[in-house]
């Protein structure tokens, strides 16, 4: 008998959120992985590798996070991708009597800079020990992915604002529903 997935696609029909390029720009700008005030926006053949490397990422770190090698094609194109920009450089700084890294600011100059970035990223993830925390959100119609980094290693949702609390008002008022009303005093 095969062994069940921990991993799971979404349960619902995904919704593509990067409809146009001016969504991906929009995406990077939010993400804070494209320098504010870019002059090349993001174009339809961009839009298109975002796409295709948003897939490879998903197959690879679902793949490895359940203990499984990801496909040679998808190897090949997050490689690819991530070699496209240099890595910010590794940085100082002094915190009290110490010294510390400091935190990069990986600002790309246009979008296909950006999604090397984001390719890196994804390299780096799936080459550390935190890939075994990768989890999808229990919310029914939600499914993101998420590093769980809870000390107990148990989180269910990708986000307790967004799909934590929303799940646990429908399971309350399922059960309100199934119970009936109180009965008065």
């Amino acid at each position: 008998m095969l062994a069940k997935s921990r991993q799971t696609r979404p349960r619902t029909t995904p919704v593509e959120t990067l409809r146009e390029p001016d969504d991906l720009t929009g995406w990077l700008l939010e993400a804070l992985l494209l320098a504010p005030g870019t002059i090349e926006p993001s174009t339809a053949a961009a839009l298109m590798s975002a796409r295709r490397l948003r897939e490879s990422v998903d197959r690879a770190v679902l793949a490895v996070a359940d203990g499984r090698l990801p496909t040679s094609g998808d190897v090949t194109l997050l490689n690819r991708s991530a070699v496209a920009a240099p890595r910010p450089a590794l940085q100082l700084v002094i915190t009290g009597d110490r010294l510390e890294p400091a935190e990069p600011t990986p600002l790309a100059a246009d979008p296909a800079l950006a999604l090397a970035l984001i390719a890196q990223d994804a390299v780096d993830l799936l080459l550390s020990a935190e890939i075994r925390r990768v989890r999808v959100c229990g919310a029914d119609p939600c499914a993101l992915r998420f590093l769980d980094r809870s000390p107990a290693r148990n989180r269910r949702w990708c986000s307790m604002a967004r799909c934590g609390n929303r799940t646990k008002v429908r399971l309350h008022q399922a059960r309100a529903r199934q119970n009936g009303p109180m009965a008065e005093n």
